[in-house]
């Protein structure tokens, strides 16, 4: 893994936004790096994005995958003082994007930057700033413009429907911590792309045909819904932490079952032989309310065996945090299945 490469390809897909329904931009940034690459690509027609990667058994073709999408906001109505109410996209903790920066992103592809407040945003004047719940109808957005009204907003070209992206402060500490929103999952899909890179770079031949597949929607609950013609799954998406969960920041987290259920018995016995084999830092662990492209891909009928790992990523759909040591461990692991 070449460290400097990995945090230099996510600063910069970090600075795309891309939340779930908007991630046409984001794609087309994978999708010029697998071709840089020579690798050849597809996409279907909700936008998942589809590199192959040739292996040494043509017979039996396998998928990795990662979501690109993102969580964010969209404008619900404009208010007559010239604020926006918003609706979720995914499911943000809205509390801690209470004093956020974010920005608006029109039809016209015209960007406004804004802030995100609570209705009761000063202590100096509202007696419940600090205790006034913190959701969509009690939060909105402040625009960077002169705006006095909902005319004003209008002549910006503003309206319902457009995106709300946050911003996600990403921050790579000299210690190895990534500091960011949105771990979950573009961290996943620069793994992904590390390995890409390593194949080319170390002549490495996979066991079989590989798919390496960039969803666009898992954050709303549809992003692996329809596959190419694989036999089997290995979603990499953020690992879990907290409560009496086994993971840490510092690990691969292999899922042996989330909210849809048991992943896959010989697929997981695999993985965890694997991550003993290759001495990876990981833990095996139940996401108590997790759902993946793996259970998107099941529920809508794919006829394949599926898993589930990625790096432990604390503070998940908050401001997330991980260290190097995981992803180095997650791509060991992957790298391990796809070659075994």
């Amino acid at each position: 893994m070449n460290t400097d490469r990995f945090k230099s390809f996510a600063y910069a897909l970090y600075q795309i936004d891309s939340p779930s329904g908007y991630t046409k931009n984001a794609v087309d940034f994978l999708e010029s790096q697998a071709k840089n690459l020579g690798y050849k690509t597809e996409r279907n027609q909700k936008g998942n994005l589809y590199v192959f990667v040739e292996g040494a058994d043509h017979s039996y073709r396998l998928g990795v995958s990662a979501h690109t999408d993102t969580l964010g906001l969209m404008v619900r109505s404009i208010n007559a003082d010239g604020t926006l109410r918003f609706t979720n996209i995914g499911g943000p903790i809205l509390p801690t994007l209470d004093g956020e920066y974010c920005r608006i992103i029109t039809r016209s592809n015209k960007t406004y930057t804004g802030t995100i407040l609570s209705t009761s945003p000063a202590v100096h004047v509202f007696k419940d700033a600090s205790t006034a719940p913190r959701n969509a109808d009690t939060m909105i957005v402040k625009i960077d413009e002169i705006v006095k009204n909902k005319e004003d907003v209008e002549k910006l070209g503003i309206m319902n429907g457009d995106i709300i992206a946050i911003d996600p402060k990403t921050v790579i500490t000299d210690n190895g911590f990534i500091k960011s929103r949105f771990l979950d999952d573009k961290i996943s899909v620069c793994a992904l792309f590390e390995m890409l890179n390593m194949i080319k770079e170390e002549n490495i031949t996979l066991s079989h045909d590989t798919v390496f597949i960039i969803t666009t929607y898992e954050e709303v609950g549809h992003g692996a819904a329809n596959l190419p013609d694989i036999q089997e799954l290995l979603t990499c998406d953020m690992g879990c932490i907290g409560q009496d969960l086994s993971c840490t920041e510092y690990d691969v987290s292999i899922c042996a079952k989330d909210s849809g259920g048991p992943y896959d018995y010989e697929m997981v016995s695999t993985l965890i032989e694997l991550a003993k084999k290759e001495k990876c830092q990981y833990a095996v662990d139940i996401y108590p309310y997790y759902g993946s492209d793996v259970d998107a891909a099941l529920s809508a009928g794919n006829n394949i065996k599926g898993a589930l790992i990625g790096p432990g990523v604390a503070a998940s759909h908050g401001m997330e945090r991980c260290h190097m040591q995981a992803i180095e461990s997650t791509i060991k692991l992957m790298m391990a299945y796809l070659t075994k």
